[in-house]
Formats: structure tokens, sequence, C-alpha cells
């Protein structure tokens, strides 16, 4: 029995489709996994020519696996701030902020992007996650005149150095124009979407949000075709990119046991905030004592790894001291690298550790993260 091989997955009913899924079938994605509770594409058979067209020209996603959770209603405002340790009061109409969520003592629920549609309405696209079941519940414990539900919403992620360019043909010069977490409600041909420049890509791009699910394969079809001159390809959310990128992912990444001063999200943190958020107590000890843990990069050697599909062990000098959340071979810098969770007195740049690397130990090299740098600017490309 060969078990490197990954088995199929079922496709039924009690899985959702996203309203993207014909046009990815038929534009040739030969894999998916359940994210959300739905189907989300992982290949289109040549997964590191979808690398090379994300870092290097126009790529087109189904997140649609990324369901949003609106927040609306009088009380929105403090209600969102109740879920969150950022403090959201000053993000303004038409902006978003990427937030975590906390329990009560200071793990991480879940992180987010947050979109702010009104005074009293707001958006979360959090990672893989029942985060909605999670603030439902929340809804119920305060006595807060709040909504929360699921819209009608399926986003597209439009990334690449091209990117630019397809969204200028498709919106106009509004797209090229717009800020850094910056977002419009527009119509494209009678079909309302949310424009927004965001995307976990680490390069240059946007997500369109659907707000009609009924339309998504002509949307699709709309992107494809702007696309078309400069070779737009369907594509996945890239896990070498990302992890070149250092863009966590949920639950790989990110656990429920991780703080986020582990994780390096201490700059989204607004501890001391006026509002009562869950895990504030919690935080604020963790902040005044310090992590216990940190996590950071490794450089490897030997042949290409493709991933990990559990979590590998980290060793020094024969001791379990932490673990492997992704890897991966990085085809710019031609070696590969993981992310690895360790104690804070084993994460300095330079440190020795060794890596099993799915039974075959290797020795690493402890380094800062990211590799490359996330492109949040407009870039000058030709063509």
């Amino acid at each position: 029995m060969n078990t490197n091989t990954p088995p199929a997955i079922t496709i039924g009913p009690r899985v959702r489709q996203s309203p993207f899924y014909d046009a990815t079938r038929a534009a040739g994605a030969t894999a998916f996994t359940v994210y959300n509770h739905m189907y989300m594409p992982t290949s289109y058979g040549d997964t590191e020519a979808e690398y090379w067209a994300l870092v290097q020209g126009v790529t087109l996603w189904d997140v649609s696996a990324e369901r949003q959770i609106e927040i609306s209603g009088p009380d929105a405002e403090a209600f969102t701030q109740l879920l969150t340790p950022r403090d959201i009061a000053s993000c303004p109409i038409g902006r978003g902020r990427y937030v975590i969520f906390l329990d009560d003592d200071a793990g991480i629920v879940n992180d987010a992007v947050l979109l702010r549609l009104a005074q009293d309405r707001f958006w979360l696209s959090p990672g893989d996650g029942d985060v909605l079941l999670w603030a439902k519940a929340v809804a119920t414990q305060v006595d807060m005149d709040v909504h929360v539900s699921e819209p009608d919403v399926s986003p597209l992620q439009l990334q690449g150095p091209l990117a630019g360019k397809v969204a200028q043909k498709l919106f106009g010069d509004i797209a090229i124009e717009m800020g850094y977490y910056h977002f419009h409600e527009l119509e494209l041909a009678g079909i309302p979407v949310v424009l927004s420049r965001t995307g976990w890509s680490g390069e240059f791009g946007y997500e369109i949000f659907l707000q009609d699910g009924s339309k998504g394969t002509e949307l699709w079809d709309m992107c494809m075709e702007a696309g078309a001159e400069y070779g737009i390809r369907p594509a996945c959310p890239s896990l070498v990119r990302s992890v070149e990128g250092g863009l966590l992912s949920y639950f790989s990444d990110i656990a429920p046991t991780d703080n986020p001063f582990t994780i390096g999200m201490a700059h989204l943190l607004d501890i001391d905030k006026p509002y009562p958020y869950i895990g504030k107590k919690a935080l604020q000890n963790i902040a005044a004592t310090g992590p216990t843990r940190r996590l950071v990069g490794a450089n490897f050697g030997g042949d290409p790894v493709p991933g990990n599909p559990k979590f590998w062990d980290i060793q020094v000098a024969g001791e379990k001291v932490g673990h492997i959340t992704r890897c991966c071979y990085s085809p710019r810098l031609e070696h590969n690298i993981a992310l690895v969770n360790l104690p804070v007195d084993l994460a300095e740049p330079g440190t020795a550790i060794s890596l099993d690397i799915g039974g075959e130990w290797r020795e690493a090299t402890v380094c800062a993260i990211p590799w490359f740098t996330s492109i949040k600017k407009l870039p000058q490309v030709d063509g």
C-alpha cells in the first residue's frame, strides 16, 4: 500500500460547492480540499507553474471557502471590539484591518480580514474554522443589539504583479488608485461585487467579493477573459509563496495553544484599548512576562520537500524541542525552507536544529521570516 499518495476526496452534498465550482472544474482543477465546510481547489495539475505565474504574472483563485461573517446592528462596533484585541474604532468605512480573535486564555481562535461596510456593518473573512458559530455563541452571552449572519458573499482572488492591469481593465482606474486594505462596492456588468486591495499571496493583488452566488461562472469567465492578454492562469493559494512570505495558515502555523506574541503579531494588538475584549486579562499578563515560544524560519538542504502532511518534530541534542508547522522547496531560493515553532531561547537566527523530514533527519539553521516581503504597492511592470 502506497501511503505517500494522498487519498481522494469524495464529492457529495454534505460539503458545499462554491459559486465558482463548475468554472474551476472546467478550468482544469485536479485536486480539492475541504475548507470551512466547502470544496476549495488546491491544484490545477502543475503547482510549480502556478507558483511562477503568481510571482511573475497574474492568477485567479477560487477562495469562496473564506466564508464571510456579517456583524450588523446598532451595537455592531461594540460587539466587534469585544471579539478582537485590535482597536477597530478608527477603521473608517471603506477600509479594512487584519485582526485576530482570542479565547479567555489569549489562545488564538482564528485570524481574519475585517472590512467596514458601514458604521454598523462589518464583514469578517476568517481562516478555516467555525468562527461563525463562535461569534453567534458570543452574541448570545452579551446584552447587545447585534445580528451575526453569513451573507451571500463569495470571494475570488486576483493576484500577481499583473493583477493591477487586469483589475483596471475590469473596473477602471479606481482599481489602481485604491490603497492597501481599501475597498469599494461596485458593479461589474450588473453583478454586485466588493473590490478590495487584499489577498493571501504575498504579491500585489485584489479580492473580488461576489454578492450574488448565481453569477459565479459569469464572474469567473469575465475575469479570465480580461486577463487573457496578460496570460492569466487559474491557480490556488500557494504553499510555497505563503511560506516564503511568512503568511500564516490557521491551524497549520496558528494554533489555539499559541498566543499573538508567539506568532509575531504583537504589532496588531491594542492590548490596553479602552474597550472590553475576550482574553484581555490573559493577554496583558503574557505581554508583561513575555512569550515562551516563537514561530520563526529555518533553512535546510537535501532533496526538495513537497510539504508536510503532519507536524514533524524538531530536535536539539537529541531532545524534542518543537515542530515544523509547514515546509516546502523554494524555487527562487533553490533550497528547502520551513516555519518552525521553538522555545524562545532556540529561536535566534543562526541556531542549529535538526528536522524530522518524513523520517529522515536533516540539519537546519534558524532564520528570521519572511524570506520575501509582501508586495503592497502597485508594481511598475511592462506589458
